[in-house]
């Protein structure tokens, strides 16, 4: 595996340290292929594991920490969970502490997928496994979304064009519902454009809302850094481009774009019922429907974090305990809510 490198390559014990503590995380043989490896030895010892995320303060991410601290008590795994907040150069310097530590495995979400590379090579040399969740990584360049499938580092997480399918296809059928007309309406679609996943959720999406409503919808596309401030900024500065504009549908890549740009559209004069958001988390939409005031906010993708941080341990486990081979992707299961079925569907909001 490209993440994982032979035994065959580790040629001196003098450089790596002993063969024998290598054996546990290393490759015995066969072809690097990116995401897939010959299984190691079954490491019978405690497993440590460092859990690296972006934006940790988030509230998905904070139950993803939550499913994971939950999963690793179940299974006795030794694990440290760190907040890398938006800085790429954080993540870099975590990942070598973990080596440095010499943890068994490193679950990581990267502030940037720039870094992909760099936090794959550090992990390589140590024989430390490596895992992805929420976000891709590439092997072999900066961006996922031109890299070579086998060259993406497994991953953990969501469907992108599965959940965006179904947030088009949501605002969709609103839409018809709502009964608006598509030159008096627009779409605009917030994301970070340089994260895959998001792109591909906000390609799906929009596919997914011509094929439900069957209208020909002008779309803005607005780029963010994923955070409802800098949504709410870039969208106010949207609208005011678009004057002529009766009704706004707000897409994207997760709640926060969806919250700046609700809060965006609705600062700048148009009423709860001109806007049409559908959010992807829930998190933040769920807050607005617990005030019970009227939102531009009407409907939200559930996805569970702590479901990603529990199966994202046991993945890793099973690859360091088992020799099991990680996926190149595993998804967890996602749910559309709204305003009166979110508590009933398990939308937890703090």
């Amino acid at each position: 595996m490209a993440w994982m490198t032979r035994q065959s390559r580790w040629t001196s014990a003098v450089l790596f340290g002993t063969a024998l503590a290598l054996a546990a995380t290393a490759c015995s043989s066969g072809k690097d292929t990116g995401n897939q490896t010959n299984a190691p030895q079954p490491n019978t010892g405690k497993i440590s594991i460092v859990y690296a995320q972006k934006q940790g303060d988030q509230e998905y991410f904070i139950d993803e920490a939550d499913g994971a601290k939950a999963k690793a008590a179940e299974l006795g795994v030794d694990l440290k969970i760190v907040n890398l907040g938006n800085d790429a150069n954080k993540a870099v310097t975590e990942i070598q502490n973990a080596v440095n530590q010499k943890a068994n495995g490193v679950i990581v979400v990267v502030p940037d997928p720039s870094v992909g590379p760099q936090v794959v090579q550090l992990t390589k040399a140590a024989g430390v496994a490596l895992l992805t969740s929420d976000d891709q990584i590439c092997v072999n360049g900066p961006a996922p979304s031109s890299c070579a499938k086998d060259q993406l580092v497994p991953r953990v997480g969501f469907s992108g064009t599965q959940m965006g399918t179904e947030v088009g296809t949501r605002a969709g059928q609103d839409f018809v519902k709502a009964g608006w007309k598509a030159d008096e309406t627009a779409i605009i679609d917030a994301w970070k454009q340089d994260v895959t996943v998001c792109t591909d959720r906000v390609k799906a999406n929009q596919k997914a809302f011509k094929d439900a409503s069957g209208a020909d919808v002008k779309v803005i596309e607005v780029g963010t850094d994923n955070t409802p401030s800098d949504a709410q900024n870039k969208i106010s500065a949207t609208v005011a481009g678009n004057r002529s504009v009766k009704n706004w549908i707000v897409m994207g890549c997760n709640d926060e774009n969806v919250s700046g740009g609700v809060a965006a559209i609705q600062n700048a004069g148009y009423g709860a019922d001109n806007v049409l958001g559908v959010g992807l988390g829930a998190y933040l939409a769920c807050k607005e429907w617990r005030g019970g005031k009227p939102t531009g906010f009407k409907a939200a993708l559930f996805i569970n974090g702590r479901d990603v941080g529990s199966l994202s341990v046991q993945t890793i486990y099973d690859y360091l305990r088992n020799g099991k081979a990680m996926p190149a992707e595993a998804f967890a299961p996602t749910a559309m809510v709204d305003s009166t079925d979110w508590q009933s569907k398990g939308v937890k909001c703090s």
